[in-house]
């Protein structure tokens, strides 16, 4: 269980704490000597992209962990949609049972909750690499095993690289495209050869794999839906399932990392039930009844006006405002760049400008949103009321115009409104802009000079997106524009996005202090066309392929940030997205039976860490 990601919504398939890239195809039992390592750096327990590891050698616990929580209880927790899969890491699963990542599967190092990217020895109890990161060396903890009490050896995580580069999601074989080689020199030890990927990151990459075991995957079938139960390494096991409604995990009591410090405090819970329901009406109802014990509210409308129920009253239910400390990422109505239509970044702009957000944010959240300004907000990472720096500029030096004049001196910003609803002089902008373009108005109706009217489909998943595309549709209505709300269920909603068989739709991109190889997966040309991949706008510039290039290269922070901010003006100035909002806090509440820790992570709360006061 990861920590629970700030925004409108619950979306965890973006989580920074998430699983990052797997990779390449078929193990080969023997395999050659691997090449000696250049200069390698001291092999230690945890490896940070930037800088060093907040936590010394002999660490205790994890910061936001209470070592002294009890064992023991349920945990009930609950979420919007279905399931069709149990695993994870294949292409097929739609909807895969949330839960799985962390305390079923665990992978070779375990990520802190509380730094920008600093992972710590799990499976893998070491981690050697050199200074220019082309070389990597696990040496994996031999108490290590899997629930049925197998050893996990070195061929386990080959098997599981080979596989997933070949079967995995797209985004996790993309990355893995750049390792160069791998050996395993013995059954605790397994080098990756890197030489050529120029990604001081992919090492961090590697070791956020997961460790399948090759003696209960089924490779050949692999990229099939399956609700097989998971022989896996984390510390609970599936127990029941109920396909697309209900999935219980409960505590294995041999789970060989309890006792490490880096699990201490950690997966209290003898028992995790996570219930699925269709609709959020239903699963907010749940909540009030004491159906589950811990939700992040995205709904200020509810979390304004709809908390004032019985168990919150006689003190069964806490309720916090929780600050948000990471970069606030994006989210918006996305345009598919594939469509001719959205083709000319003119037309995206002055359809964007229509987007009314001082009155949506007065008429239907209360006022309590900020407006997007970048994909990074809220941070150094952020390139908006920014000049560009000269390392900026000279970065973006091979790609004359590719980042607008207005973006890189810092001034752009979206359009303010006068709050009305029907702001005219917005309008008559826009309608300049798509004149521009080849526009016109044309019998009440925005039409090209063939005729062809501007309309196009928005498609949304739930009432509440539907509530919001409604809006923006009838404010693109008042300049010729015709925008149909089309509401589908959630398999459908995934089986149109994987084929990137949409128009527009809503969609979030969720900022880690640490931007890495997940901005290829969605930005990258090479993902652009990707059947299922999360380049959802179809991006493909070489500029932005660039500066991501130069990201994941950067060896000091001055050149990180640098790179990061020329992606983020490079992402404004296409207009791929209409940029919609973000809280600035999150909100939570919870049974009272349920203890959380006093310090908060980095990365917000972590389910992780709860326990049940009643032990």
């Amino acid at each position: 269980m990861g920590p629970i990601p700030y925004g409108r919504r619950m979306d965890l398939k973006s989580v920074g704490r998430g699983l990052a890239a797997l990779a390449a195809l078929a193990f080969v039992a023997e395999a050659p000597a691997a090449p000696q390592a250049a200069a390698p750096e001291a092999r230690s327990d945890a490896i940070a992209m930037h800088g060093a590891p907040a936590l010394p050698a002999d660490f205790a616990h994890l910061p936001y962990a209470n070592p002294d929580a009890p064992k023991g209880g349920r945990l009930r927790l609950a979420y919007l949609g279905a399931f069709d899969s149990l695993n994870p890491f294949n292409v097929k699963a739609l909807s895969t049972a949330r839960g799985l990542i962390g305390n079923v599967y665990q992978s070779l190092m375990f990520r802190s909750a509380d730094e920008p990217f600093t992972l710590y020895g799990l499976i893998a109890k070491s981690i050697e690499t050199d200074a220019a990161r082309d070389q990597v060396v696990f040496h994996l903890d031999p108490r290590a095993k899997f629930s049925d009490g197998s050893p996990i050896t070195a061929a386990d995580v080959a098997f599981t690289f080979n596989l997933l580069k070949r079967k995995g999601r797209p985004q996790q074989r993309a990355a893995y495209d750049a390792v160069k080689d791998i050996d395993t020199p013995d059954d605790l030890t397994v080098h990756f050869d890197l030489t050529g990927a120029e990604d001081r990151e992919l090492p961090l990459t590697l070791a956020l794999m997961p460790v399948l075991s090759r003696a209960h995957t089924d490779a050949e079938n692999f990229d099939d839906q399956t609700l097989q139960f998971p022989t896996a390494s984390g510390p609970y096991a599936v127990a029941e399932v109920q396909p697309g409604q209900r999935l219980i995990l409960k505590r294995n009591p041999d789970y060989w990392a309890k006792d490490l410090p880096i699990m201490r405090g950690l997966y209290n819970f003898d028992e995790i039930d996570i219930d699925y329901y269709r609709d959020a009406a239903s699963l907010f109802e749940a909540f009030k009844a004491g159906l589950y014990d811990f939700r992040v509210e995205t709904d200020p409308a509810l979390w304004l006006n709809g908390y004032d129920f019985p168990a919150m009253r006689d003190g069964r239910v806490v309720k916090k405002t929780l600050p948000i400390r990471l970069p606030k990422g994006m989210e918006g109505f996305a345009f598919n760049t594939r469509r001719s239509i959205f083709a000319d970044p003119r037309v995206r702009e002055a359809l964007a400008m229509m987007f009314d957000f001082e009155w949506i944010n007065a008429e239907f959240y209360g006022g309590v949103y900020r407006r997007a300004k970048s994909f990074f907000d809220d941070s150094e990472l952020s390139a908006a009321g920014r000049p560009a720096s000269a390392r900026e500029r000279a970065l973006l030096a091979p790609f004359p115009g590719a980042a607008r004049a207005d973006v890189m001196d810092g001034t752009w910003a979206p359009p303010v409104s006068n709050g009305s609803g029907r702001d005219r002089d917005v309008a008559r902008k826009a309608l300049d802009e798509l004149g521009g373009a080849g526009y016109a108005i044309k019998d009440g109706a925005l039409a090209d000079a063939a005729g062809r009217r501007l309309a196009f489909e928005i498609l949304v998943k739930d009432r509440q997106e539907e509530r919001l595309a409604s809006a923006y549709a009838q404010s693109l209505a008042r300049i010729g524009v015709s925008a149909n709300v089309r509401l589908v269920d959630e398999v459908q909603y995934q089986r149109r996005r994987t084929a990137f068989n949409f128009d527009m739709m809503i969609a979030a991109w969720t900022a880690s202090p640490s931007p890495g190889a997940e901005q290829r997966a969605r930005w990258g040309s090479i993902s652009a066309n990707m059947p299922g991949a999360y380049n959802i706008c179809g991006v493909a510039s070489p500029a932005i392929d660039a500066m991501i290039d130069k990201m994941l290269a950067a060896d000091s922070r001055e050149d990180f940030v640098a790179a990061v901010r020329a992606l983020d003006r490079l992402l404004i100035s296409g207009f791929y997205v209409v940029p919609l909002f973000y809280a600035p806090d999150q909100w939570v509440a919870y049974s009272s039976k349920i203890g959380v820790p006093e310090q908060t992570p980095l990365f917000g709360v972590a389910l992780d860490s709860l326990w049940s006061k009643a032990q």
